[in-house]
């Protein structure tokens, strides 16, 4: 048995040595050409300012257009309270995520494993700390996940166009934007969308602003009711959106695996939740206190404000970035897909692309089979979301440090703020128990409820769900819109 001190410095000699094979791929990309040197500064990202760019960028897409909606479901107090609480607790487990990840990545690195061409997911790390049935737990969530994740970006591509354009219906749409997300299959990895999660931070900015000023200046409509909350369903399906909303973190291991120091990823996701805050919670009191109980048929906010170039830029920046989102929670699908069929250390990035196609057809046929906006996001946050971001990583915690030398060997020590595990584990209880109950249980029974009536209602393979209906053209055609 290794004394605790030489493991150590086994441990610091191989994270040097990766950090050293890192500081000589950039150096090699210093020397070249400056093309070379413009194209490391927009592709190849892996400092903590990236990882808060993809964190910031990924947590918040088209969740902002439907939060006002959850607040009408919700009413303002509850909407505002649970935003915050959401947000805390998304940020202890993405701490917890990423304090596993370094338990794994130091354990391997002690057996000398290489992750030079091999991008960790979350379910190895399951894996190499739990076990085989924890790896299947791990996969089957996190895929799942994923997939319908992918699914509700193609939705609300094709419902954002549609509000421009309209001259045809959102399930053509749908098939548009299916074959230019498929374009995502040629983006190696989280190292390259540097500059993608930063454009993509600036338009969720500008249409969170753009929502709060534009429902300001608009103003109360005439007799604004602001019942909520009315219903139970309406009450946990709002809540569930709001627990989707911060539980964005299933690609939490792929960015701190992108990144040159990881150990740096802790406290990341707390700061880009707090921006986060700055944009959705302004937006959705603002567009609340503006429509009020129109909003529960409306999930996506943009069809209530009104038609003018402003809006039209959010929506198509909107656009842009369910783009981006698309390929940030297909990514690690394309990873895993790879690893089943065993190319996933294959230099050619063509070859890999071909690989990864048929990773996309699934995701553009649900699309297309379930196009109902604003329910489906609370029915993944409920029956996925809940476990794979929430209860999943706090159990794994819990039993990864269940023995007391696990504790006293572990790759990270307690963080300042918390003064003994014994709290630690009481917070993990904590999460589990709630999310268990009032999002898997409450919001699991509200969010389906509705989900199954969106399809009463709407039909499977809906045309274009939630759309005004066609006016005979007129002079005041413009104005139903």
């Amino acid at each position: 048995m290794l004394s605790e001190k030489q493991g150590e410095e086994i441990m610091m000699s191989s994270l040097n040595e990766t950090n050293e094979a890192m500081n000589e791929e950039r150096e090699e990309a210093k020397s070249g050409s400056s093309t070379s040197g413009l194209k490391n500064f927009l592709w190849h990202g892996g400092s903590v300012y990236d990882a808060w760019f993809s964190c910031a960028s990924n947590q918040v897409a088209q969740v902002l257009l439907t939060l006002p909606y959850s607040f009408s479901q919700l009413g303002m107090i509850s909407g505002i309270i649970f935003q915050i609480f959401y947000g805390l607790l998304g940020s202890w487990t993405a701490y917890l995520i990423s304090i596993l990840y370094i338990e794994y990545r130091s354990r391997k690195e002690k057996e000398n494993v290489n992750f030079k061409n091999h991008v960790i997911q979350w379910f190895e790390v399951l894996e190499g700390l739990l076990g085989p049935y924890w790896k299947a737990i791990g996969l089957a969530f996190n895929c799942t996940f994923l997939l319908f994740g992918s699914v509700i970006q193609l939705i609300a591509c094709a419902s954002n166009i549609y509000y421009i354009n309209d001259h045809l219906d959102k399930r053509t749409w749908t098939y548009i934007f299916g074959a230019c997300c498929a374009t995502t299959v040629f983006i190696p990895s989280f190292h390259n969308y540097r500059i993608w999660s930063f454009l993509g931070l600036g338009m969720t900015t500008y249409t969170a602003w753009y929502m709060t000023v534009a429902a300001i200046a608009h103003g109360q409509v005439e007799n604004v009711v602001h019942s909520g909350p009315k219903k139970m369903v309406w009450y946990f399906t709002g809540a569930t959106n709001i627990l989707y909303t911060f539980g964005g973190h299933a690609v939490t291991v792929e960015i701190m695996h992108a990144m040159w120091k990881p150990q740096k990823f802790k406290s990341i996701y707390f700061y880009a939740t707090i921006y986060v805050f700055t944009l959705t919670l302004p937006s959705s009191v603002a567009v609340y206190w503006a429509f009020g109980d129109q909003l529960l048929d409306h999930s996506n906010a943009f069809s209530l404000l009104p038609r003018n170039g402003w809006r039209d830029a959010g929506v198509i920046l909107m656009l842009i970035h369910q783009f981006i989102t698309f390929g940030f929670a297909c990514t690690p699908l394309y990873f895993v897909w790879e690893k089943v069929i065993g190319m996933h250390e294959t230099k050619s990035i063509f070859l890999r692309a071909l690989a990864r196609l048929p990773v996309v057809i699934p995701i553009w046929f649900l699309a297309i089979i379930f196009p109902f906006f604003g329910p489906i996001n609370s029915a993944v946050g409920a029956l996925l979301v809940s476990f794979t971001v929430y209860v999943i990583p706090a159990t794994a915690h819990m039993l990864t440090y269940r023995s007391a030398s696990a504790r006293q060997n572990a790759a990270e020590k307690l963080p300042s703020f918390m003064p003994s595990w014994t709290l630690m584990y009481v917070i993990n209880t904590f999460v589990v128990i709630w999310v268990t109950i009032v999002g898997f249980g409450f919001g699991g029974w509200a969010s389906m409820t509705n989900f199954i009536k969106q399809v009463d209602t709407f039909g499977l393979f809906a045309k274009c769900y939630q759309c005004p209906p066609k006016l005979a053209p007129s002079t005041n055609h413009t104005m139903h819109h």
